[in-house]
C-alpha cells in the first residue's frame, strides 16, 4: 500500500471522528432551550404536548426602579396587566427626553411642539408664566446640558378608569440667563451651569391607542 492511500485512509478516519464529535456536541441540550413540542400527524395517536414553564419571581423591569412588594410596584404591575406591551424602563427613558423637550419649550417661550404632552391645566399654567414674562419685556436664553438623575418616586393605578400615574424626580443641568428688552442680563450667568430639580407626574389611560403620556403635575 503506497503512501498516498495511507494518507487518504488517515484523513478519512479523522473526518469520521470529527463528524461524530460534532454531532455529539450539537445534540447536547444545555437546559436553556424551550421544551420540544411533539408533532401530532394525521392518523397518529394523541400525544401530550409539552409547555414551557416560566419560573415566578420579581419583574426586573419593575424592581429596577422601585422596591418589590411596594404599592408603587403593585401599581406598575397592574399597568402592565392592563397593557401587556408597557415597559417601565422604556417609559422612564421616554420621560427623560420629554423632560428636556418640555423644559426647553417653556424656557424658550414656545409650547406648541409639546402641547400634546401637557394636561390642559399644566399647559395653561405654563402659558400664563410665559405671558407674564413677555409682558415684563423679559426673555430667557437657555442651553440644556443633560439629565443627571432620573428617579421613579411613585406610581398609582386607578382600576376603575385604567389610568396610570407615574411620578419621576429629575435632576438636570443647564445654563440660563434672563435678559430685559435692552438685552441686558438681569438674572443668571451664561457661563454658569446650574442644576434644575423637578418632580413631575405623568398620566395615561392604559390599553388605548393613544401612546402619549401627559404631564399632569409639576413640583420644583
Amino acid at each position: 500500500m503506497d503512501d498516498a492511500v495511507i494518507q487518504l485512509l488517515v484523513l478519512a478516519a479523522i473526518a469520521l471522528f470529527l463528524i461524530v464529535r460534532l454531532k455529539n456536541v450539537l445534540g447536547t441540550r444545555t437546559g436553556f432551550e424551550k421544551p420540544r413540542v411533539a408533532d401530532q400527524r394525521e392518523g397518529s395517536s394523541p400525544v401530550r404536548r409539552e409547555f414551557e414553564v416560566i419560573d415566578g419571581g420579581p419583574d426586573r423591569d419593575i424592581t429596577d426602579h422601585v422596591d418589590d412588594g411596594t404599592e408603587a410596584a403593585k401599581s406598575l404591575a397592574a399597568m402592565k396587566l392592563a397593557e401587556p406591551g408597557f415597559s417601565v424602563s422604556e417609559f422612564v427613558g421616554g420621560a427623560r427626553q420629554a423632560y428636556e423637550m418640555i423644559l426647553m419649550a417653556f424656557e424658550n417661550g414656545d409650547l406648541v411642539p409639546v402641547q400634546p404632552f401637557l394636561a390642559e391645566d399644566v399647559y395653561e399654567a405654563f402659558l400664563a408664566a410665559i405671558s407674564d414674562r413677555e409682558d415684563r419685556g423679559l426673555r430667557v436664553e437657555a442651553s440644556f446640558i443633560g439629565v443627571r438623575e432620573t428617579t421613579l418616586v411613585n406610581a398609582e393605578f386607578d382600576r376603575d378608569t385604567d389610568t396610570g400615574e407615574i411620578t419621576l424626580r429629575f435632576v438636570g443641568e443647564m445654563t440660563s440667563v434672563v435678559k430685559d428688552s435692552d438685552g441686558e442680563v438681569v438674572e443668571g450667568n451664561p457661563n454658569e451651569i446650574k442644576k434644575s430639580r423637578d418632580t413631575w407626574t405623568f398620566a395615561r389611560r392604559m390599553g388605548v391607542d393613544d401612546p402619549n403620556w401627559k404631564l399632569v403635575a409639576t413640583d420644583a
